[in-house]
């Protein structure tokens, strides 16, 4: 074998090792998951249930960031184009559960914890800004080392994408919005809400028994596992930290997003309207926008058959 030869079959077998192994530096586990709190450790016993719900092979990453470690959990081929996953507030990656296996067929999904809510990502030092929010996704997404990917994100998740799409988003292929909380327009009072304020003052079941009612269509659907989870998430911390922030985006920042954007919302959703999906229509250039019937806030759960279609198609025209 000449030496040409031989290098060329050195550098292949590299470039094949280092691919399957890219992510095995970021495979441990941390210190916070091996010996947790008592309340912690009854949380991630719960957060592992609902991974079970996924009922794909995935992986847990656990990546040094300069405010803490960043929870992610890896799904899909290696080669599929990156899928990036932003979940809805105290909700955690495993929210996805409807989800994942539809989408992890030809895509590699990377849904991320967000540091600042129940899940499995870990602060350290205080975040004080949505600017440092931004830097923080990103920070993640770069050592992940996506040259370019799909961004997704669901309710408070979907401002979050957005938000980041502004600080940055050479890399973002295309943006999905499943119901984004406060992007297009502010979160209106309605009965649902109203009820959610009175029961406030009951038991902790019955707060979150009438929170799902007034996000989802039919709670029944909801996996059990997935509100066990849910619920203790709510005991362990219920901070809103920056929703205050969280204003809707304007008109500028609509018109200089690049990238292909699709919109859903739920026909009985509590967050947004079609006022919504006429702002998105007005000022992204590039937009697909769907109203799912039969849905509420919760639409990637009470229609996930429809939504999920949705999503592939719109991701398999961007590749064409």
């Amino acid at each position: 074998m000449t030496i040409k030869k031989i290098c060329y079959v050195l550098f292949i077998t590299f470039f094949i090792f280092s691919c399957k192994n890219k992510y095995e530096k970021f495979t441990e586990k941390p210190d916070y998951i091996v010996n947790p709190s008592a309340e912690r450790k009854a949380y991630f016993e719960a957060y592992d249930a609902t991974l079970k719900v996924w009922d794909v092979p995935f992986k847990e990453l656990y990546i040094p960031t300069t405010f803490g470690t960043a929870h992610v959990v890896v799904s899909g081929p290696d080669s599929g184009e990156p899928l990036v996953l932003f979940h809805g507030m105290n909700s955690s990656s495993t929210m996805w559960y409807p989800n994942i296996k539809a989408l992890n067929a030809d895509y590699q999904v990377f849904a991320i914890d967000f540091i600042l809510e129940p899940g499995k990502s870990f602060k350290t030092k205080e975040i004080e800004s949505t600017e440092q929010i931004a830097a923080w996704y990103q920070e993640v997404i770069s050592k992940l080392e996506l040259k370019s990917y799909h961004l997704a994100g669901a309710s408070r998740g979907g401002w979050l994408a957005v938000n980041l799409a502004l600080q940055n988003q050479d890399k973002i292929k295309s943006m999905i919005l499943l119901s984004p909380a406060q992007t297009f327009i502010w979160i209106r009072p309605s009965a649902d809400l109203l009820k959610n304020i009175i029961y406030a003052f009951s038991s902790k079941d019955k707060q979150i028994q009438k929170s799902l009612e007034s996000m989802s269509n039919d709670v029944s659907n909801i996996n059990k596992k997935y509100i066990e989870q849910y619920a203790i998430g709510r005991e362990l911390d219920s901070t809103n930290k920056f929703v205050v922030d969280m204003m809707p985006f304007s008109k500028v920042d609509f018109q200089s997003l690049k990238m292909p954007v699709l919109v859903m919302i739920g026909d009985n959703d509590v967050i947004n309207n079609t006022k919504s999906l006429k702002i998105a229509e007005k000022y992204i250039a590039n937009n697909q926008t769907e109203e799912i019937s039969n849905a509420g806030h919760f639409l990637s759960v009470d229609q996930a058959e429809v939504v999920n279609n949705k999503i592939l198609e719109f991701l398999n025209n961007i590749k064409k």
